[in-house]
């Protein structure tokens, strides 16, 4: 692996920052969870957004979705939606006397899951090779899907009536998962008032082409990351598979991804090689997720994973 020149750097770090400030115009206050969210961009990954209702879960997908110049689709999930609702269907031709294959809404390049738990596991499980192999399969036959490929979902974790769990592989898919929280009371004050004419959101115009996009993911690539990170980083992976309060640990998929996220932070920071720091603010939002805790309580799950993670990163030595 070769260090990315310091041009490059420089230009990707720009960029991210434009699109960063782009998007800070439709949420406020809120720059670690925007430079979050343009990580899993960065890492060529997906983004899994879950916090209570109307704190701007689907404004964030939204900014983030409108501030890069590529094909962008948002997708309402409800109970009663079937997979070919998502992946497209073949429709019989009378005149020509053959089938030929719909399109559904996931050939595109940014999809907004919104509130994706209000559909069934099955339905859910229609983004699984989407979201892992960049295609789909529809009848035996296999489409690839335009590059990039990013899912943006959005979940309300405190409403239990009419959702369904996300299941445990659809999670490891969703490179990082998200909680906003509620602005504070300055932001909130100047929220009232950005809104009189309507929404932000939708006034905010392309400020990243897929090029570029391609250009800051090729950059985060080239990070340099020391060993000594690596083992550090594997250290945390491999405890979370031998503590007592998860009956899951983070799988070498979840692992990877911890890697990948770890380059893309340094570069979004303005560096070309990693450091621990790194590593410690990642680990809850990457790995969180990933793990299931003991107990059949599924409220409040999230929240003990969270604090499993940061015990885990408290106990081990990062290195000097």
């Amino acid at each position: 692996m070769h260090s990315p020149e310091p041009l490059v750097i420089a230009e990707s770090v720009a960029l991210i920052r434009s699109l960063e400030d782009n998007i800070a115009s439709a949420l406020l206050g809120k720059p670690e969870v925007i430079r979050l969210a343009v990580v899993a961009l960065v890492s060529e990954g997906h983004l899994l957004i879950e916090d209570a209702p109307g704190v701007g879960k689907t404004s964030l997908a939204k900014a983030l979705a409108q501030s890069l110049n590529a094909k962008f689709v948002r997708l309402q999930f409800t109970p009663d939606m079937l997979p070919s609702d998502i992946l497209g269907s073949s429709v019989f031709l009378p005149n020509r006397g053959e089938f030929e294959f719909r399109r559904g809404p996931i050939f595109t390049q940014v999809l907004l899951a919104d509130e994706i738990n209000r559909t069934s596991p099955r339905t859910q499980s229609a983004l699984l090779e989407a979201m892992m192999e960049r295609q789909v399969s529809v009848e035996g036959v296999t489409y690839p899907l335009d590059r990039p490929f990013f899912v943006l979902a959005t979940q309300n974790p405190y409403e239990f009536e009419g959702t369904y769990p996300l299941p445990e592989n659809q999670l490891d898919r969703f490179t990082l998962c998200l909680e906003i929280g509620y602005p504070d009371r300055t932001h909130e004050l100047q929220a009232l008032l950005n809104h009189r004419h309507g929404e932000p959101v939708d006034r905010l115009r392309p400020v990243l082409t897929v090029e570029q996009l391609f250009q800051i993911q090729a950059a985060a690539r080239d990070v340099r990351v020391d060993p000594a990170i690596n083992d550090y980083l594997l250290n945390i992976v491999e405890a979370t598979r031998r503590h007592q309060e998860l009956l899951l640990g983070v799988s070498t998929r979840g692992a990877l991804t911890f890697a990948r996220t770890v380059r893309s932070l340094a570069l979004a920071e303005g560096r070309d090689y990693a450091v621990p720091d790194d590593v410690k603010r990642l680990a809850a939002p990457v790995l969180a997720h990933r793990v299931q805790p003991a107990g059949l309580i599924r409220e409040g799950q999230r929240k003990r994973a969270q604090a499993v993670i940061r015990q885990i990163v408290g106990e081990i030595p990062p290195p000097l």
